[in-house]
């Protein structure tokens, strides 16, 4: 049997039209001119797929991995909906141009059209320039012929609701919700994992190749939820060595850690994995449960970096290595699905 422990991962930098110069030095490796636009960290998109980085698993791709013990490293109820697939994918995005306005489909859609899942997802503000901004739902009710004029005479920017933003700043992005970054912000995105992105409007600018780039109006139309609400952003509360509630919805859970002092994390009753994205400072996360003899006891996790804890060992500490250690955490709630006290019972007995 595999031996599990929090697991780090080799870096997955894209390159892109509007990508920016942060996030290289943000992981720690050498500064390029190449624009790095995203920072996979996160991933079991084929094609895509994680690169296990520490430990005695280093090079295994979490895909392998998952194949082999997926109920010990996913969760229980966590397989028995999504099969042995991670079923978020964690970014860091550099923004330092406006991104495509974009929308993307629900569950329903996604399989009906693709074959897959659809693409909730979620961005919060690690920094923005003063002034910048997001572009997240409608400002007035449009009908899909006004959207589809917008699109074709290009107006549509002046119908989309408009956030400037700063730190700490966080929105939630249901499918069907249509939505673009613009430049001058870094942000850590948590979303379904599905590649599924319709274009709606990209400033008519050509893409890395020099081409432009393909837009998917008609499919949009039919992804789009036209609701206006009187506020988009996503309000919580500010609280140092806490687990403070960001989102809770069924394709994942968000908590902001602002933690200065060692910090306990029980996260057995949620019968899933948990994600560990650290925005600043420095920690070690410790299992309490006991581990394979070859698996590290503990893992260091920095700035800029993220670690996948196994379901199996979702019972740890975070101890700070320095001043206002903040993390993102996300994992799947199942706690109240039947499953999770029997995926209990199952962890525990595995790991005597």
């Amino acid at each position: 049997m595999k031996p599990l422990y929090p697991l780090l991962f080799e870096p997955d930098l894209h390159s892109v039209v509007w990508g920016g110069t942060r996030l290289r030095p943000m992981k720690g490796l050498p500064a390029d001119s190449t624009p790095v636009g995203e920072s996979w960290e996160v991933c079991s998109l084929p094609g895509n797929e994680s690169i296990i980085s520490n430990g005695p698993l280093a090079g295994l791709s979490l895909n392998e991995l998952s194949d082999e013990v997926g109920e010990r490293l996913l969760g229980h109820a966590v397989v028995e909906q999504y099969g042995t697939r991670l079923p978020l994918l964690v970014k860091f995005i550099d923004a330092q141009s406006d991104l495509s306005i974009q929308v993307h489909p629900d569950d329903e859609m996604a399989m009906r059209l693709h074959g897959k899942r659809g693409k909730t997802e979620m961005w919060y503000i690690i920094d923005a320039e003063p002034g910048a901004a997001i572009l997240a739902g409608f400002k007035e009710r449009l009908t899909p012929e006004q959207y589809a004029a917008s699109v074709a005479n290009g107006t549509i920017c002046r119908y989309l609701a408009r956030h400037e933003v700063k730190a700490g700043d966080v929105f939630h992005l249901p499918a069907g919700r249509v939505h673009a970054i613009c430049g001058g912000i870094l942000l850590a995105e948590v979303q379904q994992s599905s590649d599924i992105t319709y274009r709606i409007f990209d400033y008519n600018r050509p893409g890395i190749d020099g081409l432009p780039r393909e837009l998917h109006t008609e499919l949009a139309a039919e992804a789009i939820n036209y609701e206006v609400l009187d506020d988009y952003r996503t309000h919580y509360l500010d609280k140092t060595d806490k687990a403070v509630p960001v989102i809770r919805s069924p394709h994942f859970n968000i908590r902001v850690l602002d933690i200065n002092r060692s910090f306990h994390r029980n996260m057995l009753k949620y019968d899933s994995f948990v994600i560990s994205i650290c925005l600043h400072g420095s920690c070690s996360i410790v299992p309490r449960i006991a581990a394979d003899r070859l698996a590290p006891e503990q893992v260091m996790l920095t700035a800029g970096h993220s670690s996948l804890i196994p379901a199996a060992l979702a019972d740890y500490d975070i101890i700070p290595c320095s001043p206002d250690t903040h993390i993102l955490e996300t994992f799947i709630d199942n706690k109240n699905t039947g499953l999770a006290a029997i995926a209990s019972r199952f962890f525990h007995l595995s790991n005597r």
